[in-house]
């Protein structure tokens, strides 16, 4: 795939490999754009993600990493951000960066996709967890901070599925990306978990391709061996759905690439 934008580094103290471990596997399956985004800082889950502190030594990295290799590929620095209120930083939404993916891992801070607290799923009512979390996919788009929506259907990951329809309880999250003019990631993590499909689903797909909301494509991988894995897959959904063009950025300004 020509872009890959949603990749981590063992900064975020649960991937694994060096930077230049993770370019190489980028080079080899022949990405033209390669981008970092670690879990950005915050004050809350402060163990699965990079430290205040390390700011400036990822960014250092990254940047290096795209002087060594700015003849073979282009590298790209950004954050995955978690959308939480009241915990996200300054020092992050203001960041020297190509780009912000905005994500949600958290419902009312219960960790939904961490399979340390997948016992709350038997306590829940599952059309409401799933309302909750695009609900608050809209509210992340109506703040206006990011430029890449992250695994936008990240609620199915353990396959505890809603009975009401999904378009119906994604509609309002979807109308707020495209009004926020985000672009949305078609993520491969998916396919590793038990969910066994790309980050959003086909259906979610289609609404936002007849939204015009554009797409770009994420390994979303935490170990070099996972940097395109199913990149072919990935490519082939959008396709599939009608898409042609895929988003790059540079400065937090894009640029449509075809694919």
């Amino acid at each position: 795939m020509i872009v890959d934008l949603h990749n981590h580094t063992v900064l975020c103290n649960h991937a694994e490999g060096t930077i230049d471990e993770y370019i190489q596997e980028a080079i080899k399956s022949g990405t033209k754009t390669f981008g970092f985004s670690e879990h950005a800082p915050m004050d809350f889950d402060t163990q699965y993600r990079l430290e205040f502190d390390a700011m400036q030594e990822y960014q250092n990295s990254v940047l290096s990493a795209k002087e060594k290799y700015k003849n073979e590929i282009e590298i790209l620095l950004g954050y995955e951000v978690d959308y939480l209120q009241g915990h996200m930083d300054e020092r992050v939404l203001n960041a020297d960066v190509d780009y912000l993916i905005g994500s949600v891992h958290f419902i009312e801070k219960w960790g939904f996709d961490n399979p340390e607290f997948i016992g709350r799923y038997e306590d829940e009512d599952i059309d409401e967890i799933w309302q909750k979390y695009f609900d608050t996919i809209e509210e992340m788009a109506q703040s206006n901070l990011f430029d890449i929506v992250g695994h936008l259907d990240l609620i199915k990951v353990f396959k505890f599925m809603p009975r009401k329809n999904i378009l119906d309880i994604a509609k309002n999250a979807l109308l707020a990306i495209k009004k926020a003019d985000m672009v949305l990631e078609i993520n491969m993590a998916g396919y590793r978990k038990p969910i066994k499909e790309a980050y959003p689903s086909k259906e979610l797909l289609r609404m936002a391709f007849d939204l015009d909301i554009p797409i770009t494509f994420s390994s979303d991988a935490h170990a070099p061996e996972q940097v395109s894995l199913f990149a072919n897959e990935i490519v082939a959904l959008a396709r599939h759905v009608g898409y042609t063009q895929c988003a790059t950025f540079k400065n937090r300004k894009r640029k449509m690439l075809n694919f």
